[in-house]
């Protein structure tokens, strides 16, 4: 990317994933890049991707293709890809008229609490189950934008769900991983559907591993897509899958009734917009904090004219840190589901960034606790996937799809053969309780029935005089907005080419824990650069061995040319292809 004006991302869904370990180190040199003047899809999935592109070969618009990599991934990336789950699908449509999001975000059931949960409860029981949006934000997008026939999109998981599909490496490593932590952990017959599912067996009869190449067939999975591709949102929602879900419900603590799943709706909403360096950024709405905290960072470091440091050097660094901490610590205190609290307009207003910029100390780390004393702090101590499309016509997506954890909350639906979410994690659990840790407990996100809970994932849509230029974005949990957020510096402040914006190594900070985390496998982020940090007043944290930040599948567009560049993140691999 020489010039980001002369370079346009026109289509990313986003899949939100924890940050985590994920097996053995990679190489940063080995990521699969993709050039066309046709057509892109990028996706954490080499069977995903493949389905994607032959929607827009068949003469399906990047919505249509998004909605086909939606379905496969809910078939060969159970570890975030679902139909359990939900989401935030962007849209910008050609001639850059208009921007907007579905929102298909889980939301509470009708039986939930503000105090529901204790601080003994897991991340993996039925009670921690939101209901899922998935199904009903694909087809809300079908309705608004899509241009072939609805089972036509789905088909192709359908196919893959009954025919079986190949293994890869990066499957097999995570299947592998859930598996054995389940037969480890102190109760695996909670999970049982899963092991009979997603498990292998050995020629012994004993559970085996799974390998590269590999076939996994999914034959509940394939009959409840079957019927979702008959009967639209109604075969989940209604009829048999529904029955399914509320009998799942009824084996452990879970809430959610068969009038919670016909009563959920995706939105059409608003999107979020700001500028940056005379282009404009456009991202989801609450209850995604991702747009509204990224657009602030974006308005507070264009004032402090952030290119004139060195891009890895402390001063830059610093500046970073101290912009995310101060959008997460208005993240706490202000986001939330729209529908039911009020968020403060002057959040992405640039008078409002020009005070905060005007707050950031260039010398020393502000203490995370003093930026709002009324919040009392005290001292006790998520999965997602991405993928992004473009179609010849210039028609761009920008999604994120979750469970929230790897794997949800690792029940599958007897059955119906799909992972639940674990949603309810998200809102803040304990009213008032706020720690050093990173525990939130102020009023915008706690849980009321029907709500919407907080989420990061951040689809980013950026644009120069209407015309996409950039799409990215990423799971990693709280991680998903900073990384989305560093992905647009790279390009735009730094003008990077977008190969070597995904190679950068990545900071994180979030308000509380009041720390520095960064990746610890560049040599560019020096040992001299974190000590000069430290002197600074701020605390830090490598990340260390396989344990990367985000996974930011994107795509790049030249405007003068019009050529797509695709590049898949190497740290989780994925596939780029272009038509």
């Amino acid at each position: 990317m020489a010039m980001i004006r002369n370079t346009s991302l026109c289509f990313i869904l986003l899949i939100g994933l924890s940050a985590t370990a994920w097996g053995e180190p990679r190489d940063p040199a080995v990521l699969s890049e993709a050039r066309s003047m046709k057509g892109m899809v990028v996706s954490v999935c080499p069977h995903a991707t493949q389905v994607g592109t032959e929607i827009l070969r068949a003469g399906g618009n990047a919505v249509d293709a998004a909605i086909a990599v939606e379905f496969a991934l809910a078939v060969t990336w159970p570890e975030a890809g679902n139909i359990g789950g939900g989401g935030f699908m962007m849209v910008h449509l050609p001639g850059g008229a208009e921007v907007w999001c579905i929102d298909y975000r889980e939301t509470a059931p009708g039986a939930a609490t503000e105090t529901m949960f204790s601080p003994e409860d897991g991340r993996h029981t039925r009670m921690i189950v939101g209901v899922p949006g998935t199904v009903a934000g694909m087809a809300l997008a079908h309705e608004e934008f899509g241009s072939l026939p609805w089972r036509a999109l789905v088909e192709p998981a359908v196919e893959l769900a009954r025919e079986g599909f190949a293994v890869t490496s990066d499957y097999a490593r995570s299947t592998n991983g859930v598996l054995d932590r389940i037969r480890a952990g102190k109760n695996p017959e909670e999970y049982s559907e899963l092991l009979r599912v997603y498990g292998k067996e050995a020629a012994d009869g004993e559970p085996g591993s799974w390998g590269e190449g590999d076939t996994v067939v999914l034959p509940d999975l394939a009959e409840t897509l079957d019927r979702i591709a008959d009967q639209g949102r109604d075969g989940f929602y209604r009829g048999q899958t529904a029955e399914w879900i509320v009998k799942e419900m009824a084996r452990g603590d879970g809430i959610i009734t068969a009038a919670d799943l016909a009563g959920y709706t995706a939105k059409k909403r608003h999107v979020i917009r700001g500028k940056f360096r005379g282009h404009d950024v456009y991202g989801p709405p609450p209850p995604s904090s991702g747009g509204t905290c990224a657009v602030q960072m974006l308005h507070v470091l264009e004032r402090l004219d952030l290119r004139r440091h060195e891009r890895f050097s402390p001063e830059a660094l610093h500046l970073l840190a101290e912009t995310m901490k101060r959008a997460f610590c208005d993240r706490a205190r202000f986001l939330g589901d729209q529908d039911f609290v009020s968020v403060p307009a002057r959040l992405t207003r640039p008078w409002y960034a020009r005070k905060l910029a005007e707050d950031i100390d260039l010398r020393f780390a502000t203490p995370a606790e003093t930026l709002v004393p009324a919040i009392p702090i005290t001292d006790e101590a998520p999965s997602t996937t991405h993928f992004s499309v473009i179609d010849g016509a210039g028609l761009a997506v920008s999604n994120t799809t979750t469970l929230e954890a790897s794997w949800g909350a690792r029940i599958v639906v007897q059955g119906a053969g799909f992972l639940l979410n674990n949603e309810m994690g998200d809102f803040n659990w304990f009213p008032d309780h706020t720690d050093r840790s990173g525990r939130i407990g102020t009023e915008a996100n706690r849980i009321a029935p029907g709500k919407r809970m907080l989420s990061s994932q951040t689809p980013l849509i950026v644009a120069y005089k209407g015309r996409p230029v950039l799409l990215t974005g990423s799971p990693g949990g709280r991680t998903i907005i900073n990384t989305s957020v560093q992905m647009v510096v790279n390009a735009i402040e730094y003008e990077m080419p977008l190969d070597e914006a995904m190679r950068a190594p990545r900071i994180h900070h979030q308000w509380l824990p009041d720390r520095i985390q960064y990746e610890s496998f560049d040599e560019r982020i020096t040992a001299e650069t974190i000590a000069a940090l430290e002197e600074k007043g701020h605390a830090t944290a490598p990340r260390g061995g396989a344990s990367y930040q985000g996974d930011a599948h994107s795509i790049a567009i030249d405007l003068d040319s019009g050529e797509y560049h695709g590049v898949a993140d190497w740290r989780r691999g994925g596939k780029a292809e272009g038509l």
